[in-house]
């Protein structure tokens, strides 16, 4: 087993890491009757792309020798009616100073490995991704 998730009551969870034993809370977000003190459900799955993206960006730079330190990612959750749903994921890339002048083979290996992360490809195709990736654009 990977987690747990109790509901708290007050449209509020704690998710539960259990090989770390840490932990966050979820709130139903403003627009849909809660109070949007935490991620929401659907944060969470948009973050967890740019995550995935940073994460495997930062383990493919360390096999060719440098690290990713300081890489930032903005993201932003489009929701869709009617169902409600997520129905677009914007992700703009910070890359830092350092890193702004790589190569262009570099850049093409790292934007390649987050584009083709395990959360990118288990995203539905109709959810629309667009990623700007700043200087490296």
């Amino acid at each position: 087993m990977t987690s747990t998730v109790v509901y708290n009551g007050d449209l509020r969870t704690t998710c539960t890491h259990l090989k770390s034993g840490s932990f966050f809370e979820t709130d139903a977000p403003t627009d849909n009757n809660g109070k949007g003190e935490r991620f929401s459900p659907t944060d969470l799955m948009a973050t967890s792309l740019a995550t995935c993206m940073a994460t495997v960006m930062g383990i493919k730079a360390r096999t060719m020798g440098f690290d990713l330190n300081d890489l930032k990612v903005d993201v932003l959750k489009i929701m869709k009616s009617d169902p409600r749903r997520v129905g677009g994921i914007e992700l703009t890339f910070h890359i830092p100073e350092t890193f702004r002048d790589i190569d262009e083979k570099t850049k093409t290996i790292l934007k390649h490995t987050a584009d083709t992360c395990p959360v990118a490809k288990s995203i539905h195709p109709d959810i629309e991704v667009k990623v700007d990736w700043g200087s490296w654009s």
